[in-house]
């Protein structure tokens, strides 16, 4: 069975328990009030259902709490992740200009989620590898797109 169909019909059944339970007790603890059963019986409503209007509007300002809360989790993990991978190309760029035969070489290194792309000429074949090594050297890489041309 489909515990969402049934849902309805259970907090209505809810309210009218708790509606006729907050009802008598009600009439049972006030004897001194001149208002018929009947009264007695519509203010336990109004107040019943003045409470779960509170409820309800608390509820929707909870789960939106939470909503934003995760908004900005998710927005600070981007961030993080595209200053990561800021970091990591720095470092990769840094460490082909300690290379002495790549430093006057124009590589261009661009990184997306840890993944190094190395595009531009390099001298030789040696040099290329050189590159794709140096670039695996760096924390944070997680694979590298070498992509770079041998210049013969």
């Amino acid at each position: 069975m489909n515990d969402s169909i049934h849902t309805p019909m259970r907090s209505r059944t809810a309210f009218v328990v708790l509606t006729m339970a907050g009802a008598l007790s009600l009439a049972g603890c006030n004897r001194n009030d001149n208002r018929t059963v009947g009264e007695k019986v519509d203010a336990g409503i109004a107040q019943t259902e003045r409470a779960a209007d509170t409820a309800a509007a608390k509820t929707k300002e909870m789960m939106a709490d939470t909503k934003l809360k995760a908004d900005i989790k998710q927005a600070g993990n981007v961030i993080s992740a595209k200053v990561d991978d800021a970091a990591i190309t720095a470092a990769v760029s840094a460490g082909l200009a300690k290379d002495p035969n790549l430093s006057a070489i124009k590589i261009n290194v661009t990184t997306t989620a840890g993944v190094v792309s190395l595009k531009g000429p390099a001298p030789s074949a040696e040099a290329k590898a050189r590159a794709g090594d140096i670039a695996k050297a760096v924390d944070g890489v997680t694979s590298v797109d070498n992509q770079l041309d041998v210049q013969t």
